[in-house]
């Protein structure tokens, strides 16, 4: 079917236009995940010792699972993010969540940065810093809906995919920002001056991400469908209850496919750099240019995912991803386990194609399952569940599973079975490409 949302826009659409609209969703993504993964890198480096003090002092391993478990936290507020602005995104437009998403991601980053520590306010230290996580979960759980379907709504109906891929490349983009300013700071000065002082650099930073974010999303127009519906006067006047009652099916498969595919992307993000240094005793600096070169990667590999279900099928793309993250998850710990600083790029690498298949057509998938009027609310939740399903405690179970076992090909099967319940996931889903995006 072709959709009536490729004549009224892309068509017609001035390219200088489109690039907004790419950059818009974008940069805030890129921001919202920089913001993520500087915490995620941060409560594997030195969290544990400057807001756990007493813990980290008794028992270092458990200090690193309760750091890990702030990881999560956040994880758990975001449905109520995705809630709240997938109603308001539903009934208000796209534009204006994005915008307050924006800020409130970047502003709770920031302080993170000025956050005194265990030794200087006590137990105020680690509530203070789990209060700006939550508020980190919430704004995170309305953003992606809302750049997903300001880029896919604006898309021509043959270039969804593609389209759709630019926010999830936020992703990869995130992390080379997140990592490349972690390895910058490690390699530049002391272990003693990074644990003093220096990991509060990268927070601080985003207040620069999130002036140059606000100025290019405030420049991007109002997504087309939501406009067709305004004038139409079709805005779901409740659209929660509507989702709930009509599109439960689609809300929990939403959440199923991304299970396997978050899990992964977080120890990608959050475990694998600390393994290599605590664990292996590899040198901290290369094992974070290693994340970074592997993000390129992962950038590529989306992009190409979002183009390649253009032309495959959303459900064939996803299959194929989910297929070599199955087959990759266990052997990848052999090579990481050499502690060899070119098998741990290979590994992590090889990974990312895995990742970018599995994540560049979801926004396109995504929203071509849903109505347009409940549009924002079933893709927020959807993704928001399948994040605490899949990536806001994996971290932790994946340093649980290491002192249980004490094998790392463990936490491969972990991964190899959550590849294998997100594939069933999305192998029930009928094939979206060329859906009507205004019905």
């Amino acid at each position: 079917m072709t959709s009536a949302v490729s004549d009224r826009t892309p068509t017609a659409r001035m390219p200088a236009e489109e690039r907004r609209v790419l950059a818009g969703t974008l940069v805030g993504t890129s921001i919202e995940w920089y913001d993520f993964f500087i915490y995620a890198q941060a409560a594997g480096l030195v969290l544990a010792p400057l807001f756990l003090a007493p813990i980290a002092e008794e028992s270092p391993g458990f200090a690193q699972v309760l750091s890990f478990a702030t990881i999560g936290i956040s994880f758990l507020f975001r449905p109520l993010g995705a809630i709240v602005a997938g109603h308001l995104g539903d009934k208000l437009g796209r534009k204006k969540m994005l915008v307050l998403t924006l800020i409130m991601m970047g502003l709770s980053t920031s302080l993170i940065g000025l956050l005194p520590t265990y030794a200087a306010i006590g137990v105020a230290a680690p509530i203070l810093l789990i209060l700006l996580r939550i508020v980190q979960g919430f704004s995170a759980g309305g953003e992606w809906g809302g750049a997903a379907l300001m880029a896919v709504e604006h898309a021509p109906s043959n270039r969804r995919g593609l389209f759709g891929a630019f926010p999830q490349i936020g992703v990869p983009v995130g992390m080379i920002l997140a990592t490349s300013t972690l390895w910058v700071l490690t390699s530049s000065m002391s272990p003693e001056a990074f644990l003093e002082w220096g990991w509060r650099i990268p927070f601080l930073f985003s207040i620069v991400l999130i002036a140059v974010g606000y100025v290019i999303r405030r420049a991007v127009d109002e997504s087309p469908v939501f406009e067709d519906l305004r004038r139409r006067r079709k805005e779901a006047s409740a659209p929660l209850t509507r989702l709930f009652r009509q599109n439960t099916k689609q809300v929990v498969l939403t959440a199923i496919i991304f299970i396997a595919n978050n899990a992964a992307g977080y120890l990608l993000i959050a475990f694998f750099a600390t393994y290599a240094v605590t664990t292996l005793g590899m040198e901290r600096p290369p094992v974070l240019l290693a994340t970074t070169l592997a993000s390129f990667g992962w950038l590529i590999f989306t992009l190409w995912g979002g183009h390649l279900s253009d032309r495959l099928g959303r459900i064939r793309t996803f299959q194929i991803g989910y297929v070599a993250l199955a087959l990759w998850a266990v052997p990848m710990w052999f090579l990481i386990d050499t502690a060899n600083i070119l098998w741990y790029f290979v590994a992590l690498f090889v990974m990312t194609f895995a990742l970018g298949l599995s994540y560049g057509p979801q926004a396109a998938l995504y929203a071509e399952m849903f109505p347009a009027n409940v549009r924002y609310s079933g893709v927020s939740i959807g993704y928001a569940l399948g994040a605490i399903l899949g990536g806001a405690f994996a971290p932790m179970i994946a340093e649980a599973l290491m002192n249980q076992f004490h094998a790392a090909w463990t936490i491969g099967v972990y991964i190899a079975v959550a590849a294998v319940i997100s594939l069933i996931g999305v192998s029930l889903v009928k094939e979206t490409k060329g859906v009507d995006l205004l019905t």
